[in-house]
């Protein structure tokens, strides 16, 4: 599809669960992308990482894509970048921060020089086709949050992004009040808009308010601390480490992440008054009640430094007395990977404090009193709630109207929605979906590689070994064969058990119409096993019908003859 004379929307990602964000906007035959995100695989997913946007719609379209715009540097926002971005041939547009994550990604990815990637200063604006975009700072968990304020010739509109309200923040300088009611005084035609903490009743919290909360349990504790912490949140880190310092404790930074993000944050121009690190021997030589860590792996991630930490498998050790502060929300989803590192920390007798003890956290997404606050500045014609699964986006919508915007529409990924002339109207259903990355590959997170991992994971999988001659017949006698016979056995006692539970539980559960309940229907082992035993005995017998002739005294080459001659 080409926008015609309207103003699209059609989100690719992002509208409908929260993460992989893609958002395009289009507009007299052109179209914009708005971010570029992936999100992290769960079970359902075995054996990858990440989950990368299906950007087929507009991969056949991207002749008429002018540019990708990132808002902020998270990797629900950017993570894609080094996967997909090259195939659209388009370039890139971030402010220093997020553009220095940015070029890091693509140069681990050898893309340096294939992808264009322009810097846009703070505040910046650009011009691409039919679009004028206006980069708004706005208060986030990461340094350099941007909302966006596209203009086109059907009417303006308010991309907010991840954003919040914080009066007094620690790094950056958001938008003031009045910047954002003159935006919503020359008028708006839509506010699409971050949904995430909607459910929210009270606002998310000044992140200078951490500060002393974390002063607090640090001063508390006796042995070593370890703070762990989203990486890309170079605020909470600023604040970790003037509350170290505070304390007169030496910090040492654990996690490949966290000193990415040091390493930019300081060559863009953060974090410029961050504490001198010690290497892992050196925090280890010295007394524990002069040690903070800033580790990674919040989230129970195994393979980040705290999962390794608290699996005994790192260089930096805690032991019996230690402190672990969750300076983080848990996401859901992740609640058994946290328990089970929270787990193994207790069995070293290592205290653990999160958010629910004690105020170690503030969010980065806008409560119910900052959402009508932004409609206020704003006065949007139509509001489009975007980043939430389906309940977020539709108790946005209600919380919307019930604060007097006059339209909402609750979309979700692949909705293409027309926002002018005569919108909201929902027009279309693109082909939306997801990839996934399997090493250097990436694949469809429905196609047949994945489908066939799901099955071994739900079924379990059976291999058999064999040892043949060099004339390809089976090693051994009469001992090899009875083995040989037996693994048919096994395999035929796992197909049989399995289907044999599923059905006598159905019928234990069934009733005769008419009747009363029956009695409870009992599991026949012995039957089971019988079946398999003569299942595996005719297996075995199309395996090698020679050697069974040849055991009970007959030659097959001549029993044959006997029977059909020598008709060839």
């Amino acid at each position: 599809m080409t926008p015609g004379n309207e103003l699209l929307f059609l989100a690719l990602g992002g509208s409908g669960e929260i993460g992989m964000n893609v958002n395009l906007y289009g507009c007299q035959g052109k179209w914009l992308m708005v971010d570029m995100g992936l999100t992290f695989a769960d079970a359902d997913t075995p054996g990858v990482d990440l989950i990368l946007p299906d950007l087929a719609f507009i991969e056949k379209r991207r002749k008429d894509l002018v540019g990708i715009v990132l808002t902020h540097g998270h990797e629900d926002h950017i993570g894609a970048l080094p996967y997909l971005a090259a195939d659209l041939k388009v370039p890139l547009y971030a402010t220093p921060f997020t553009a220095g994550l940015i070029g890091g990604k693509l140069d681990e990815e050898g893309l340096t020089g294939q992808v264009k990637l322009n810097i846009v200063e703070r505040g910046g604006s650009i011009e691409l086709g039919p679009f004028k975009i206006s980069f708004v700072p706005v208060a986030h968990s990461i340094p350099e949050g941007n909302s966006l304020l596209i203009e086109t010739p059907h009417g303006r509109v308010f991309h907010t992004g991840d954003w919040k309200i914080d009066e007094s923040p620690v790094l950056g300088h958001p938008a003031s009040s009045q910047t954002l009611t003159k935006i919503g005084d020359e008028g708006v035609l839509a506010l699409v808009c971050d949904s995430t903490n909607v459910f929210q009743d009270r606002p998310s919290g000044s992140e200078s308010s951490v500060a002393n909360g974390l002063a607090l349990e640090i001063a508390k504790a006796k042995g070593r601390v370890l703070v762990t912490t989203f990486a890309s949140n170079a605020a909470r880190l600023d604040t970790i480490g003037r509350v170290a310092a505070e304390a007169g404790r030496t910090v040492c930074v654990a996690g490949r992440s966290l000193d990415r993000i040091l390493k930019v944050a300081r060559a863009t121009g953060y974090l410029r008054d961050f504490p001198e690190t010690v290497r892992f021997d050196e925090a280890m030589r010295l007394p524990k009640s002069e040690m903070v860590i800033i580790a990674t792996g919040g989230q129970g991630e195994p393979r980040a430094a705290l999962g390794r930490i608290a699996g005994g498998q790192h260089e930096l050790k805690l032991t019996d007395g230690d402190t672990v502060i969750f300076s983080s929300k848990q996401i859901p989803g992740n609640e058994v990977a946290i328990g089970r590192i929270m787990n193994q920390l207790s069995e070293l007798g290592v205290l653990t404090v999160t958010e629910r003890q004690a105020h170690v956290h503030v969010s980065g997404h806008p409560g119910r009193p900052e959402l009508a606050q932004m409609y206020r500045w704003m006065r949007p014609q139509i509001l489009v709630p975007v980043h939430g699964e389906p309940r977020h986006l539709a108790e946005q919508v209600r919380w919307g109207l019930a604060n007097g915007i006059p339209s909402a529409i609750k979309q979700e990924n692949g909705d293409m929605i027309r926002l002018a002339p005569d919108g909201p109207v929902r027009i279309g259903q693109e082909r939306v979906g997801r990839l996934v990355l399997d090493g250097d590959v990436i694949l469809p997170a429905d196609g047949a590689t994945i489908n066939a991992r799901r099955r071994i994971s739900r079924d379990g999988m059976i291999t058999v070994a064999l040892a043949v001659t060099k004339d390809g017949q089976l090693a051994g006698t009469l001992p090899a064969s009875i083995a040989i016979w037996f693994l048919f056995f096994v395999a035929s006692a796992f197909i049989t058990l399995s289907f044999g539970v599923r059905t006598d539980e159905e019928v234990g559960t069934a009733k005769v119409p008419g009747q009363a309940d029956s009695a409870p229907h009992r599991f026949d082992l012995k039957r089971h096993l019988l079946r398999a035993a003569l299942i595996a005995t005719g297996l075995f017998a199309l395996y090698d019908l020679n050697w069974i002739y040849g055991w009970i005294g007959i030659d097959s080459f001549d029993f044959y003859r006997r029977i059909y001659g020598n008709r060839g």
